[in-house]
């Protein structure tokens, strides 16, 4: 019998960052951004809830959107993406919800995580197992994931906002991140 070698196509970083990161600790006067990209309507209506609670405890927020990642306005995104990473205190970045967009979420959350800020990535059930896949072999098996309901795209608003109001506290507290009350009220 002959034998043979198959080798694995995929790449698997040097070394692995296994921490999970700094915690996102008081919100209260930090700068948060949260990244979304063109095709989730759904994450556009979650993130746009929790930006409103965000604001709600004094923190600033703002948006990135993912768009084309290839050729020239690939590398324009991959520009202004580690410009305004640079803004932020924290970031929370979604949606991991089919292949590619796993990809690049975690590709996008590695980048924030290595900035040194508490970061998060957003995935939905049925990718969650590829996304720490992907963060493992990005040298980051540590870092912070929160797992959405699937399907979820396919839901009434009404319903996916009712899910994103469940799992604000939830995704705060897998960020390590808190709003008092006294911040609440600010």
């Amino acid at each position: 019998m002959a034998e043979g070698f198959v080798l694995d196509p995929t790449g698997a970083a040097g070394q692995d960052n296994a921490s999970p990161g700094p915690d996102a600790g008081p919100l209260c006067g930090r700068h948060v951004g949260i990244r979304v990209d063109r095709i989730w309507r759904a994450w556009d209506w979650i993130s746009a809830h929790w930006a409103a609670e965000l604001r709600a405890a004094g923190a600033r927020v703002s948006f990135w959107r993912s768009t084309d990642r290839s050729g020239a306005e690939g590398e324009r995104q991959s520009r202004e993406l580690e410009a305004w990473l640079a803004t932020l205190d924290g970031a929370i970045l979604g949606l991991a919800n089919c292949g590619s967009c796993t990809g690049w979420t975690i590709r996008d959350a590695i980048a924030a995580a290595n900035t040194g800020i508490p970061t998060i990535a957003i995935a939905t059930r049925n990718f969650e197992v590829f996304a720490h896949e992907l963060a493992a072999r990005g040298g980051r098996s540590g870092l912070r994931l929160h797992v959405l309901p699937y399907p979820l795209n396919e839901r009434a608003r009404g319903e996916v906002e009712e899910i994103g109001r469940a799992h604000f506290a939830p995704m705060l507290a897998a960020w390590g991140a808190s709003l008092t009350r006294q911040e609440r009220a600010a």
